[in-house]
């Protein structure tokens, strides 16, 4: 089932429109489209996403709370307002030392000539 993405021409304040759920991971999709995808994402203190390699450039920026972003196997830790590029091809995962909400933005256009 594909999840509707949020109403257009509305603002929204993003920290809101998603809520923790104890011992989860909740996604809302902002906008999906064939070049790529914008979600929302609430984690729960000690949830994880499990390790992924995606073929895409993928942008996370933090807007409450802290979590730890390890790429190929090197941590970052970044706080609310703090973003980073996961480069394509290269192994990540996503762990909340405390609970946090972020926007997860996947770039699939842009690959062709590569």
């Amino acid at each position: 089932m594909q999840t509707p993405e949020i109403e257009k021409a509305k603002s929204h304040i993003l920290i809101e429109i998603i809520e923790y759920i104890s011992n989860s991971v909740v996604s809302k999709t902002i906008i999906r489209k064939t070049t790529g995808n914008v979600n929302v994402v609430a984690i729960d203190t000690g949830e994880a996403l499990a390790e992924k390699t995606s073929p895409f450039d993928t942008f996370i920026q933090i807007i409450e709370g802290t979590a730890e972003i390890i790429i190929d196997k090197k941590s970052n830790m970044l706080n609310t307002g703090e973003g980073i590029i996961i480069p394509a091809h290269t192994s990540n995962n996503i762990i909340a030392k405390g609970r946090f909400k972020m926007i997860s933005t996947v770039i699939k256009s842009g690959y062709e000539s590569i």
